[in-house]
């Protein structure tokens, strides 16, 4: 039986095309979705401008209707696009994309209906199973099945819905002009960036708009510095009041400030909190354990209550669900709104920052600088082939130290008056993540230091 364990992922699936991921195992996974939904009356379908995503799907799209379920084909979107779709029609939705990975990769996002997610304990390894049961049968699927008629397939644009709904959730009506460069990474908000911000009062300075799945100028993945240098000289060269960095499918974004130096996004998250603890007071803001201290004092600082949760987008999603929260943000520049069905999007998330810095005089270093109190390592992996020893050995360095708090929510976090770090294991690969944080740069670098011996020596 073919083993698709290697490219279904904690929350969606992404391998290299064709060895890994291919149309016939696209067309299978297309089948199971529309199984293990219960055969919904329609789904959306989406893709980027990878090379490979017109064949996958298409592929998926065939597995879909083979199980009588019609499908509604956005055509080219990005992922917020999509979520956007799946919570506007109330429907279950597919995006085909690999996101920031290089060209050769293809992937395949899934949700339920109002853009709900599916995790691999949620239904992604149901979906699994039974592609692969399928593709051990003959590989491709067994027609329409218990007397279902062929689904149908029916093109919809909604980018001007889309737009016009994220306009609508922010207002951005600056008093002063912004002159913005966006780096689209030759990814999909080379699409939907002109789309919303059409109307707006900003003089729009692009980079790599061009859609082209081989990303020939950088890898469409703003998390790593040297895919920034771009945007980076082009806003000090312009001089630029901002500039933001997508990644491949536009639902993350970075920022650089006017000096071309880069935001963190925890810095941004707590300052979207602060926006949102505006219009409703005492709301409740979701945040991952690896981001910044700074944002659960802010957010309490300002009436609301902050809750802390797991690495990863379904996690973040089911807390902000159980709590009514308002809004989520992740260290990896994922930022979740309830008023967009608890997904994420990059572009919402470009809006309230412009939103912020055109209603006042001061430049973005400026405004940012109430919201930046502590100095972070940014994430550091490293290969390590037996996680668990390791994490054991170092919480026992730590754990009769004085002063000390360890939890285990997600790896190994220990906290102190003036530092903290967390080490976790990650989900596909043999790799330990680190991440500290201390109140000036020498207390960050000692804490950082020591404990990275630790996880390089095991």
């Amino acid at each position: 039986m073919r083993d698709l364990g290697a490219i279904v992922k904690a929350y969606d699936v992404r391998g290299l095309v064709p060895d890994e991921l291919d149309a016939g195992i696209a067309r299978e996974i297309g089948a199971a979705f529309a199984e293990v939904l219960g055969y919904p009356r329609a789904v959306v379908v989406g893709r980027d401008m990878r090379t490979s995503s017109p064949e996958l799907a298409a592929a998926f799209t065939d597995g879909v209707i083979h199980r009588g379920v019609d499908v509604i084909d956005l055509g080219l979107t990005s992922t917020d696009e999509l979520y956007f779709a799946s919570g506007w029609l109330d429907l279950p939705g597919a995006m085909i994309t690999a996101s920031h990975n290089p060209p050769q990769y293809g992937g395949i996002k899934v949700c339920r209906a109002g853009a709900a997610p599916i995790s691999r304990e949620t239904g992604l390894e149901e979906i699994r199973a039974r592609a692969e049961r399928a593709l051990a049968r003959r590989g491709q699927p067994d027609g329409a099945g218990g007397g279902r008629r062929l689904g149908t397939v029916r093109r919809r644009d909604v980018l001007p819905d889309y737009a016009a709904y994220l306009r609508r959730l922010v207002d951005v009506s600056p008093t002063r002009r912004l002159k913005v460069v966006v780096d689209a990474g030759n990814g999909m908000a080379g699409l939907t960036v002109p789309a919303v911000f059409a109307d707006l009062q900003v003089e729009l300075v692009p980079l790599f708009f061009e859609l082209d799945g081989t990303f020939p100028h950088h890898d469409a993945n703003p998390i790593k510095p040297e895919n920034l240098r771009h945007l980076q000289a082009t806003v000090r060269e312009t001089g630029a009041d901002v500039g933001l960095a997508f990644d491949g499918d536009a639902d993350r974004c970075w920022f650089v400030d006017e000096h071309g130096r880069s935001v963190s996004p925890s810095t941004i998250t707590a300052l979207i909190a602060v926006r949102e603890l505006a219009r409703e007071p005492g709301a409740t803001i979701v945040h991952n354990l690896i981001t910044s201290r700074s944002v659960p004092e802010i957010v309490r600082e300002h009436g609301g209550v902050p809750v802390r949760e797991r690495v990863g987008h379904s996690f973040i999603k089911a807390t902000m669900a159980r709590t009514g929260a308002i809004f989520g943000g992740e260290h990896s520049a994922h930022f979740y709104f309830r008023d967009f069905w608890r997904a994420d999007s990059g572009l919402l998330a470009a809006l309230h920052v412009l939103a912020a810095l055109g209603s006042q005089d001061r430049p973005l270093s400026e405004l940012l600088s109430a919201y930046e109190r502590y100095v972070h390592s940014g994430e550091i992996n490293s290969v390590v082939e037996d996680q668990a020893s390791t994490l054991a050995r170092i919480k026992d360095a730590f754990v009769r130290r004085g002063g000390i708090k360890i939890d285990e929510l997600d790896g190994l976090t220990v906290e102190h008056d003036s530092w903290w770090f967390n080490v976790r294991a990650s989900n596909t690969e043999p790799v330990l993540r680190l991440n500290a944080e201390g109140t000036d740069r020498p207390t960050m670098e000692r804490i950082r230091d020591e404990v990275l011996d630790m996880v390089r020596a095991g």
